[in-house]
């Protein structure tokens, strides 16, 4: 292991400025996420008139995730051979880009079939560009955090997920109380996507005034960054395959449960629990607040115990309490917001710890591209597409509680990869060899960071 020295350490204020650019950068990704998730009734009655609108209107939603493994293949080697910073700052702009072009489209009246081929052009892009975002975020913050407190500091990049869900939320609630619902549908539901642009431009700027990661630049001067993108697609495939894997049964547990929760839930709490629009709304919002205030303890916690323990903790309270809080689900008055909030902190250690977790899966000379590809290639087929199977499965066999089967089934998987997922609290991440493979002078768990 090749250990951090002392020069290339950067001091506490570059790494908030660090933590800060990564997280207002996936901030603004999953707000373009989440006010589609919020807005599926506007963008059903604008683009997808008809008996199918809703499905259609999911489907779009989830062909965005089948691009993103395209964009994982290209953005990752990339990132691994040229650098973190100058990927990030071109997947931002095209994600903000797409999403504020959505809000100027013409709708179905106006163009016709037309207008609804250029919105799944636009979730393309958005796909694509989301399939270097997220990895190069989470490996451009996991490489400046300490080493000991990469839990802590790599939660922020969760929180900033949350917080775009939350104001995607805020911002639709905001004009649904005061324009009203006739004028969301008419106008209202283009203002949110147009926010998006002064966010990403916010975004951009932040991650500009910071140099590449200390960890890449060690590689780099060492002469071991990868030499081209094609061979480390080939170290991928032949040298951590064993990674790729685990890594990869890890996302299917933790996307089903993150896009049934944060994107399929508002459809789900207003098509099958009846509830109106402006209450689930409100349900959204106060449970991802809660969800963002609790989120830097888990982080926390996790640098103190491990980060396996919080895993099992959360997959196995997922599994048992699925079925009882989707029940509360459909109950009425306020109980939806008690099962929500529940199966939300429940969820909480999961997500808390992706950006210390998963870059720690990889040496650096091929993290970028083996959290990328292999994220993105879960994602797009069990995660981005839970909205689509979860109604499909709903109108397929008539019971609610197919989600929460989903979800259980999810966490079964999750819970043999966490049996293979080494225990890397603390492990470095510099250097050529796969971190927690040798334990760190001193470390508190010598067992754990060498276990498999």
């Amino acid at each position: 292991m090749n250990p951090a020295s002392a020069s290339t350490s950067p001091d506490a204020r570059t790494v908030r400025r660090a933590v800060a650019a990564s997280a207002i950068g996936n901030a603004t990704e999953w707000f373009d996420y989440g006010v589609y998730a919020v807005s599926v009734a506007y963008i059903t009655h604008n683009f997808f008139p008809g008996p199918a609108g809703t499905l259609l209107a999911l489907s779009t939603f989830a062909f965005s995730f089948l691009i993103r493994p395209l964009g994982g293949m290209v953005w990752g080697p990339l990132g691994d051979r040229f650098g973190r910073k100058r990927v990030l700052a071109l997947t931002i702009l095209l994600m903000a880009g797409a999403t504020c072009a959505i809000g100027l489209l013409p709708t179905y009246s106006v163009l016709g079939i037309a207008a609804p081929v250029l919105l799944i052009l636009l979730r393309a892009v958005q796909g694509f560009s989301t399939g270097g975002e997220y990895g190069g975020a989470a490996t451009f913050m996991a490489e400046y955090a300490p080493d000991r407190r990469r839990g802590f500091f790599g939660s922020f990049l969760e929180f900033g997920t949350l917080a775009g869900f939350a104001f995607g939320s805020l911002i639709v609630l905001m004009g649904e109380t005061f324009v009203g619902n006739d004028a969301m549908n008419d106008w209202g539901w283009r203002v949110p996507f147009l926010l998006a642009a002064p966010l990403g431009l916010i975004g951009l700027y932040l991650r500009s005034r910071l140099a590449e990661t200390p960890v890449f630049q060690e590689l780099e001067a060492a002469g071991k960054s990868e030499k081209s993108a094609s061979m480390g697609l080939k170290d991928l495939v032949v040298k951590y395959w064993p990674s790729v894997l685990t890594l990869a049964g890890l996302v299917i547990a933790l996307n089903v449960v993150n896009y049934t929760l944060l994107t399929y839930m508002p459809t789900y709490l207003e098509t099958v629990a009846g509830l109106e629009s402006q209450t689930v709304l409100t349900i959204m919002f106060i449970a991802q607040f809660v969800m963002m205030l609790v989120i830097p303890a888990a982080g926390a916690l996790s640098d103190r115990v491990g980060r396996k323990p919080l895993w099992y903790a959360s997959l196995i309270g997922l599994f048992v309490l699925a079925i009882p809080m989707f029940m509360l689900l459909g109950a009425g008055s306020w109980w939806p917001l008690v099962g929500f909030s529940i199966l939300g902190l429940l969820y909480i250690p999961q997500l808390a710890t992706i950006s210390a977790t998963f870059p720690a899966m990889f040496p650096a000379h091929v993290r970028y591209a083996g959290f990328a590809i292999t994220y993105n290639v879960s994602t797009s087929l069990f995660g981005g597409t839970a909205p689509l199977y979860n109604q499909a499965g709903i109108e397929a066999f008539g019971n609610p509680l197919f989600p929460a089967f989903s979800m259980m089934a999810a966490c079964v998987i999750g819970l043999v990869s966490v049996r293979f997922m080494r225990e890397t609290s603390g492990a470095s991440l510099r250097g050529t060899e796969l971190p927690g493979t040798e334990a760190p002078a001193g470390s508190h768990q010598v067992g754990q960071l060498q276990q498999k």
